[in-house]
C-alpha cells in the first residue's frame, strides 16, 4: 500500500504545483491522468522520494517515507517524464552501471538486461552509443531501467511520450501483466495510454484530485450528456463558445460535432455513448468553473 494524505507542494515564488492531494495506492494499475501543468509530475516526484512534499504524508506499507526514503527506494521503479543518459555509454553499458547502483550481481544484471533488451526490442542496438539512439530508443531505455529490480511499486511518468503506436501498445500491455502483483501508477495527459489498461482512473487538475472511479463509473456519471449534431461551418465558432467540444469532423454537408451538455444542444441532436476523453475534458471544464468534486 502506498498512500498520500493531504500532500502540498509549493515551489519558489508560490507556485502551488500539488494542493492538498490525498490518493492511496494498492495492487494493480492506477491511471493519472491530467493535462500539462496539472502537478503530475511534481506528485510522481513526490512519490519516488526524489523530492520532499511542503506539506502532509507519504506512507509506504505504514512507513513514513518522507522520513525514511529507503522503505520505498528498495522496491521502486521509476521512469521520469525528463530521462537522462551518459552519451557516450551503449545500453547494455548503461543498464550494467545502474544494476551496480542498485545492488545487482553482475551476474544476476546480465541476465536481466537481456531479458529487458528483448523487452523493450533494442537487443540489436544494445552495442550502440545511446547518443545515437532517437527520442522513442531513449524512452524504451528508459523503461528497461525502471524495470531492471523487478520492483514491488513502479512509477511511470509520461512513459509513451516519443514512442510508435506498436510500442506504445506493447508497453502499456506489459505494464497490464505487471500490475497483476504490484502498484503501479502510469501518470499521463493521453486518454488512451490508460483506457485500455487501467481499471482504476484518477483524474487531476491544476493540482488537486478531481474524479477517481472505474471506467465505467466515470463513464455512467456522463451517460446522457454527450450529442452529436451537424452544424453549418459558419456555426462552429458558436458553438465553441457555448459547449464543450470533444470532437469535429467536417463533411460535405457540416461539421459534424461531438458535444458536452446537460440538455440537448439543438433540436436535432443525437444522444450518443460517451468515451472516456468525454469524461476528462468533462472533469478539465468543471475543475476550470470551480465546480469539480473528487468522487
Amino acid at each position: 500500500m502506498l498512500e498520500l494524505i493531504e500532500v502540498t507542494k509549493v515551489y519558489r515564488g508560490g507556485k502551488r504545483a500539488v494542493d492538498g492531494m490525498s490518493l492511496r495506492l494498492g495492487t494493480g494499475m492506477v491511471g493519472l491522468l491530467g493535462p500539462n501543468g496539472a502537478g503530475k509530475s511534481s506528485l510522481m516526484r513526490i512519490m519516488a522520494t526524489v523530492t520532499r512534499p511542503t506539506s502532509g504524508r507519504v506512507l509506504f506499507e505504514g512507513t513514513d517515507v518522507v522520513a525514511r526514503p529507503n522503505a520505498l527506494r528498495r522496491v521502486l521503479g521509476y521512469l521520469p517524464q525528463d530521462f537522462g543518459v551518459y552519451p557516450n555509454l551503449t545500453a547494455r553499458e548503461f543498464l550494467s552501471y545502474l544494476a551496480a547502483a542498485k545492488g545487482i550481481s553482475a551476474r544476476s544484471a546480465r541476465a536481466r538486461i537481456d531479458e529487458l533488451l528483448t523487452l523493450v526490442n533494442l537487443t540489436e542496438a544494445a552495442k550502440r552509443p545511446l547518443g545515437k539512439y532517437s527520442g522513442g530508443m531513449l524512452r524504451r531505455v528508459g523503461i528497461a531501467q525502471a524495470l531492471l529490480a523487478d520492483p514491488r511499486v513502479i512509477i511511470v511518468d509520461e512513459p509513451t511520450a516519443g514512442l510508435d503506436p506498436e510500442e506504445r501498445v506493447r508497453f502499456r500491455n506489459l505494464l497490464s501483466e505487471l500490475a497483476a502483483d504490484r502498484v503501479v501508477l502510469l501518470s499521463t495527459h493521453i486518454v488512451s495510454d490508460v483506457e485500455s489498461v487501467a481499471a482504476d482512473i484518477a483524474i487531476v487538475a491544476q493540482g488537486r484530485l478531481r474524479r477517481r472511479g472505474t471506467p465505467e463509473d466515470l463513464l455512467r456519471e456522463i451517460d446522457g450528456q454527450v450529442w452529436e449534431m451537424l452544424v453549418p461551418s459558419a456555426h462552429v465558432n458558436a458553438v465553441q463558445s457555448r459547449f464543450v467540444v470533444s470532437r469535429m469532423v467536417r463533411t460535405p454537408s457540416g461539421v459534424r460535432m461531438r458535444v458536452l451538455s446537460a440538455v440537448p444542444p439543438v433540436p436535432d441532436a443525437v444522444p450518443v455513448t460517451p468515451d472516456l476523453e468525454d469524461v476528462y475534458l468533462d472533469v478539465l471544464q468543471r475543475s476550470s468553473a470551480g465546480t469539480a468534486v473528487a468522487r
